[in-house]
Order: C-alpha cells, then structure tokens, then sequence
C-alpha cells in the first residue's frame, strides 16, 4: 500500500469513525480559543476546560485579562501547570492586543507567532478552527499515528506536519486533523499502544507497529 493509499484509507475510515469534529476545548472567540490552546500545552483538554470558565469569569477577553495580576491569573491557572510561565504569557499577549490589535486576535501566522506563548501549533489552531484557514496543527497523537501509520518519518513535528499536508487534500485538513487527535485517544493511546482496538494500525501499519498490537 502506497502513502497516497494509506491516506485515502485513513480519511475514509476516520470519516466513519467521526463525521462530527467538535473543538475540544470550550471556548467562545478567537481570544478564548487562544488562551485555552495555549493553557493545553503539557496538560489535558479536560483540565483545561475544568479551569477555563473560572478564568474567563473573572477576564474573557484582554481588556479584563490585564486589569488582573499576574500572580492572579498563576492561582487559577495552577492547575494546569506550567503556571508561572503560562500566567505572564496570558497577561503579556493581552496587553499586546491591546497596543497593536484593538485587543482583536490577528488573522495571519506570523501576528500571531509573535505573541508571548504562542508558538506555530497554537497559531494553526487558532487560525484553522476561529477563521477557518486551512492549517494542520500537529500534536503528540497526530505526530506518534502519523508514524505508525507509516506517513512520515516522523524526525520532528515540522517534517510530520510538511508530509501530512503533501498527503492529505488541503481541504480535509481543519477536520481532518481533529479526527486524528479524537481516534488516537479512544484507539490508539500512547501509554498502553498493546492495549489499543487500532484499527487503522492493524490494516496499513508498520511491520513494527503491528508487531506491537500482538
């Protein structure tokens, strides 16, 4: 089976598996969706959404966000760790798009790659699921399936993202990587990979990555 038919087979099957691709992490506009993908990184959806209405109570949008201290915003956010970091983060990009944007989330890559804590993933999201921009942000189960399914060499999360957009028709690619994200946790997780029903894996995977469902 070639790359090309490995990714038509996966797009056809992740279809059936899930039509509907909800945004995970609650939110309710661009500057919502950015604070919470950016309070995602090393930490669950579901925590992040356990602490997102307690922070957007106090400030939804950066405006509210700057009149709080910071070490205010690091209590809420505790939870979610990376704290300190995330906190200074969330306050510094407000102010930001106070200063230069009329506190609005920018529309373009690289507007949004210069603010504090959003790094490309976080803008592809922001851009993908708030404007409706073709992107393909990748993470941790997109990464670890795209190179069990033997799409990518899988060298780092640049590389794996250049071949998925090669492989995957650009127009697949906002709901197409949710689908990934969505079959790699209820399939194929990456803590207990023998334990997993992968399907996909178990029809065009790896020698190796079948070997590890026996």
């Amino acid at each position: 089976m070639t790359k090309k038919q490995k990714a038509i087979y996966v797009m056809e099957e992740l279809e059936k598996f899930y039509p509907e691709t909800p945004i995970p992490l609650d939110h309710s506009d661009p500057y919502t969706l950015t604070i919470a993908v950016l309070l995602s990184a090393q930490c669950t959806d579901e925590r992040v959404n356990k602490i997102t209405p307690i922070l957007f109570k106090r400030a939804n949008n950066p405006f509210d966000m700057v009149k709080l201290e910071v070490s205010e915003i690091q209590a809420i956010i505790r939870p979610c760790g990376l704290s300190p970091k995330k906190a200074k983060a969330i306050w510094g990009l407000s102010q930001i798009l106070i200063d230069k944007y009329n506190g609005e989330v920018p529309q373009t890559f690289e507007q949004l790659e210069e603010l504090p804590g959003v790094g490309h993933k976080t803008a592809s999201v922001v851009m993908s699921q708030s404007f409706g921009f073709p992107a393909f942000p990748v993470d941790t189960h997109i990464h670890r399936l795209l190179i069990r399914w033997g799409l990518t060499s899988g060298k780092n999360v640049v590389e794996t993202e250049r071949d998925a957009k090669a492989l995957f028709p650009i127009e697949k690619w906002n709901k197409l990587h949710l689908q990934i994200i969505f079959y790699g946790r209820s399939h194929s997780p990456a803590r207990s990979p023998k334990l997993a029903i992968d399907y996909i894996t178990a029809k065009i995977g790896t020698a190796k990555a079948k070997k590890e469902l026996v």
